[in-house]
């Protein structure tokens, strides 16, 4: 059968007809739809538009008994849960890992409160992800997909995954760079941006902008910072909306975040996409001050819709948004406050909704994945 050539960016796509005959496991985490975050949004996103590729991409959780054998290419999720992979390794079985490699030791190690910031100043980033995954087992809150990962520990587990790996799919090149620099493995990798549902998320001008009103659109957790957040806008003239569900793993965080918000703070429920875009209109500005984010979803719905966004200093946000965002220090409400002041008071950035919709869409982040899965099946 001849192939056909078509350009898309600089992506060219030359053989749609074979990929109508290939068929794809994405596993992810047995909560991706229990306890949505941005991998939920990535994964199915992903599938969507794979699928209008010709490319019969199936969804599959870790706890999911799967056929291997009617599958060309298992697709991984979340390098930094090996134990979830590990369960699926099969062999001759090739497999793609997006690795979405999160960096949680700022917050571990400086943000963290207690007895358990006083042990992870102590350990490296490897054992406190290892100590994490005993401790909510122990406490039932979450289950260990293999029993190898217990005896090869967490870094050992992420190296053998590294290894056997037909290639990796970071989010940008500043993630695979710092992945591997933290294991010593280089790798083959296909950089597949994060992206944007255009269909969903288009601006809306004739929703009038609130200057005052600034928007968090983030899980409630420690590491999306948002305890920092509200003390930087505590009783300030801005009206601050944490929308989001408390993370089930740290409700003590929830807590604390409520007990220290003002009036002017208001803490609305997960909403879906779709929701979102009044949300979006409406704010002058987004503001997601994380510890560490591989790009944060949030902020390039927000920018795309015309929103200043305003992002922590730290991870790889900085490969998407250039000197287009404003960038604050998680560890400093003062800092935090600051950024949000000018993003309030200055014009969205000319360009910045231009470029997300020109390159980083799901459509795109599609496109990148079939040239990863041609090189390999």
């Amino acid at each position: 059968m001849r192939s056909t050539g078509k350009q898309y960016g600089n992506i060219t796509i030359r053989a749609f007809p074979y990929f109508r005959y290939m068929r794809v496991a994405l596993i992810a985490r047995t909560t991706l739809h229990t306890v949505p975050g941005g991998d939920t949004v990535q994964v199915l996103a992903t599938a969507k538009y794979l699928r209008q590729l010709g490319v019969e991409a199936d969804v599959r959780l870790t706890h999911e008994t799967i056929d291997y054998n009617s599958y060309d290419l298992l697709h991984f999720f979340n390098i930094i849960r090996p134990a979830d992979i590990l369960k699926h390794i099969r062999p001759n079985k090739p497999y793609v890992v997006s690795t979405i490699f999160v960096d949680y030791t700022g917050y571990d190690k400086k943000g963290r409160k207690g007895w358990r910031g006083a042990l992870f100043r102590l350990l490296s980033p490897g054992m406190i992800e290892y100590v994490k995954v005993l401790a909510r087992y122990c406490t039932r809150k979450d289950g260990i997909a293999s029993r190898e990962y217990v005896w090869l520990g967490h870094d050992r587990a992420v190296k053998k995954i590294l290894r056997r790996a037909a290639c990796l799919l970071p989010n940008s090149e500043s993630e695979y760079r710092r992945l591997e620099k933290a294991y010593g493995i280089p790798k083959k990798y296909y950089v597949v941006p994060n992206g944007i549902d255009p269909e969903i998320f288009q601006p809306r001008p004739q929703i009038p902008r609130k200057n005052d009103m600034v928007i968090c659109m983030a899980r409630i957790e420690g590491i999306k910072n948002q305890l920092n957040l509200i003390l930087a806008l505590n009783n300030t003239a801005f009206r601050l909306y944490l929308i989001g569900n408390p993370a089930p793993n740290q409700p003590g965080y929830y807590a604390e975040c409520k007990k220290a918000a003002a009036s002017n703070i208001h803490f609305i429920d997960n909403l879906p996409q779709s929701s979102l875009v009044k949300c979006y209109s409406q704010a002058k500005v987004h503001v997601l001050p994380s510890w560490f984010e591989t790009t944060g979803l949030s902020s390039l719905e927000a920018a795309a819709m015309g929103c200043n966004v305003v992002i922590g200093d730290r991870g790889d946000a900085k490969e998407y948004f250039g000197d287009m965002a404003f960038y604050c220090d998680p560890a400093s409400p003062e800092s935090i406050r600051t950024a949000i002041q000018a993003a309030a008071a200055a014009d969205t950035h000319p360009d910045l909704q231009c470029i997300i919709n020109s390159k980083f869409t799901w459509r795109q982040a599609a496109f990148a994945t079939v040239e990863a899965y041609k090189a390999i099946v």
